[in-house]
């Protein structure tokens, strides 16, 4: 199941944008923080009841030790889903031979450093053993064990329902601290990452990243946010 992003109250529609000017004042800011920050605690009981009903059914109760649950789902310090498409190969090839370890590398930076990356990509609109798309994608994701494929046609509903899908995939999956998304035309220094994440881990419901807040100003032309 997933989980809506509730709408700025009183945000102006596609239908009210031909006034040339909109302006999202900061008691609606307000308004929007607290709508997040309910859904945010709802996602988070949904995740608790999962992870318990999960414990139940592998035999374990959820009311034992940190470290027998450890033993059974280890926690982790962040998810990376690399978000990618058919047709960028080189892309990929390129962030494998850069930043992202390969083989036995890739499992001890998750073992020892508690760190996942994966490249995240759904199916082809036609799947099937006739398709030269997909036995492609099965072919390097058997070679390089570095991809996770989601139930999603790739280039339908656009890139926010992927994102989505990759977070509740992610979440089913992998026990962790953090959940990080980036496209495969970025490079990422791990190490940099990992430390910035750390220093947060104790934190409740860390968000880090571009936040649309503050005052937003819109017209035909022009179209400003706040990313703080």
């Amino acid at each position: 199941s997933y989980w809506a992003v509730p709408e700025p109250p009183d945000c102006p529609s596609k239908a009210n944008s031909g006034r040339s000017r909109a302006v999202l004042s900061q008691a609606q800011t307000r308004e929007v923080i607290i709508a997040l920050d309910r859904t945010i605690s709802d996602i988070e009981m949904r995740l608790a009841a999962a992870r318990a009903a999960q414990m139940r059914n592998q035999g374990v109760s959820p009311s034992d030790s940190a470290a027998d649950q450890g033993n059974m789902r280890p926690r982790l310090l962040f998810v990376m889903g690399i978000m990618t498409t058919f047709d960028n190969r080189r892309r990929r090839d390129s962030i494998r031979k850069t930043w992202m370890p390969q083989g036995e590398r890739l499992r001890m930076l998750e073992k020892d450093k508690g760190i996942v990356t994966r490249f995240v990509i759904g199916r082809s609109a036609n799947p099937g053993p006739d398709s030269e798309v997909e036995r492609a994608m099965d072919a390097e994701e058997k070679e390089y064990n570095d991809i996770l494929r989601l139930n999603h046609v790739e280039g339908q509903d656009g890139l926010p329902l992927k994102i989505q899908m990759f977070l509740s995939s992610a979440l089913s999956t992998w026990d962790a601290d953090f959940y990080v998304k980036v496209d495969d035309d970025v490079h990422v220094n791990i190490g940099i990452t990992r430390s910035i994440l750390a220093r947060h881990r104790s934190k409740p419901r860390v968000y880090i990243g571009c936040m649309k807040s503050g005052p937003v100003i819109a017209n035909k032309s022009l179209e400003v946010w706040d990313c703080g």
